[in-house]
């Protein structure tokens, strides 16, 4: 067997023969229980079977692309804080009630998780690098505005706005990077862009704050400032060039996509439990973020706010990037051993965050914040990992739909009900009670995320099967 082995590898490496008959040859070696990775494969038929990034795409292209759209994401969770950190002076000003205010952050994320479906869908059709460009400028222009808004029903249109540009962007950029690195280093990518999570959203928070604050600025100024590096970065994103153009005809993907597609989504285990496993982070995430502060100041007893603002503000910065990093980097490192461990990883983050969170609320001050340290760090630590399997599983003409799929569900199911939910439970019993349950929905999604560790595999090999 072994002459025709290495004849059709030759012919395969020349282009001559397609990926029909590249397909045959894997089953073949399969069914005659040969390894196809201890063969002496040419370098590059090696890549092109252990790789999905395309044959056109260079490495040094791929990191200037990475480092663009890390650049665009900080700037997007620089914007979002931005707001947070300007309220209390923007609502005085305008004359806002609480519940105006708390429509404000409302508004943008039912936006943007509405038409993040409808927009991921056109970013499979269209180039994702214009489509990205145009929303940065989208949302760009819409922080700038939100400083020029004298009445509680512009500021709100500015917000929906924000939510419009971002909606765009989220789908299609996950989805670009997975185009463009092969899936032994996706994990360690995707890291990379996801630290502007916690990164980005601090610096909004504590940017906006120094800006609001500062004399002869004013809150206003906090959003101006925002608009001109967002419209450079657009303008540099719409120079550059989709990667999928540079795919050989070859490699292009055939088939179009369709609803049935999107419907095989949702049969595919991995996409579902992976997508709840999220859900459970972000439900967790979005109670945290909203009334950790209240929590520690006024149900625990801590006097001083702004210095309560400024350690959960540091915290999260320096356990949030060094989770996401060591996440994405852990994920592939353990990917040769166990099929299975971007799963793993994630599903085993939450489970160690789960103990460190409780202990954090039955501890006194100064040492329940060591605890508080260590239940974000593993609370981040799946954000490479999760985001991974999202791309490996998905073939590329509807990754982008995937993804938007993927953040309408996340945010319905996650942040955009668990901070009215733990209000109502703390309004009924007490904040104590309330953190519990967000404690047990991250078991939740740590169980989701080990559940489906037995099924990654398979489904990775019908996505770059099909």
């Amino acid at each position: 067997m072994e002459p025709i082995l290495v004849r059709q590898t030759r012919l395969l490496e020349k282009g001559r023969v397609d990926c029909h008959t590249s397909q045959l040859l894997f089953h073949f070696t399969t069914v005659l229980r040969v390894n196809p990775h201890t063969i002496t494969w040419p370098i590059n038929m090696t890549e092109t079977l252990n790789a999905s990034r395309p044959i056109g795409i260079d490495s040094g292209r791929a990191r200037l692309s990475l480092v663009l759209l890390l650049a665009v994401n900080l700037f997007n969770y620089i914007d979002r804080q931005v707001l947070a950190a300007v309220e209390p002076v923007l609502r005085k000003e305008l004359n806002l009630t609480e519940v105006e205010a708390g429509w404000l952050p409302t508004a943008f994320l039912l936006s943007y998780m509405c038409l993040a479906p409808v927009l991921g869908w056109l970013a499979d059709r269209i180039s994702r690098w214009t489509l990205v460009g145009l929303c940065v400028m989208v949302w760009s222009l819409a922080s700038g505005a939100s400083g020029m808004a004298t009445t509680f029903g512009a500021l709100l249109l500015t917000r929906v706005f924000v939510g419009v540009g971002e909606a765009g962007y989220g789908p299609a950029a996950p989805a670009m990077i997975g185009d463009l690195f092969p899936i032994a280093r996706r994990g360690s990518a995707l890291a990379w862009f996801y630290v502007a999570i916690p990164v980005g959203s601090a610096l909004g928070y504590v940017l906006g704050g120094m800006v609001a604050s500062a004399p002869g600025w004013g809150w206003r100024w906090a959003f101006y400032l925002v608009v001109p590096p967002g419209l450079l970065l657009g303008t540099l994103c719409l120079l550059m060039r989709d990667s999928r153009q540079n795919m050989p005809e070859s490699e292009a993907p055939s088939k179009k996509s369709s609803w049935e597609d999107y419907k095989a989504l949702l049969r595919t285990p991995s996409y579902v439990l992976d997508t709840l496993g999220l859900a459970a982070m972000t439900f967790a995430i979005g109670g945290i973020a909203f009334w950790m502060p209240e929590y520690i100041h006024v149900y625990r007893g801590e006097p001083d706010l702004a210095r309560v603002n400024t350690l959960i503000g540091g915290i999260t910065v320096v356990s949030g990037l060094a989770a996401t990093l060591l996440g994405g980097w852990a994920g592939d490192k353990l990917r040769g051993r166990f099929p299975g461990s971007y799963f793993l990883v994630s599903g085993g983050g939450m489970l160690i965050g789960f103990p460190l969170f409780l202990s954090m609320l039955w501890s006194p001050f100064p040492a329940a914040w060591i605890f508080f340290a260590l239940a974000v760090f593993f609370l981040f630590f799946n954000t490479g990992p999760s985001n991974t399997i999202l791309v490996n599983i998905t073939r590329p003409s509807i990754r982008a739909t995937a993804f938007a799929m993927n953040i309408f569900i996340i945010h319905a199911l996650g942040d955009a009900i668990s901070p009215p939910l733990i209000g109502w439970i703390a309004h009924c019993y007490n904040m104590q009670i309330a953190f519990v349950v967000i404690s047990g929905v991250m078991v939740a999604g740590g169980l989701f995320w080990l559940w489906g560790a037995k099924y990654l595999e398979a489904d990775t090999r019908r996505a770059a099967q099909t």
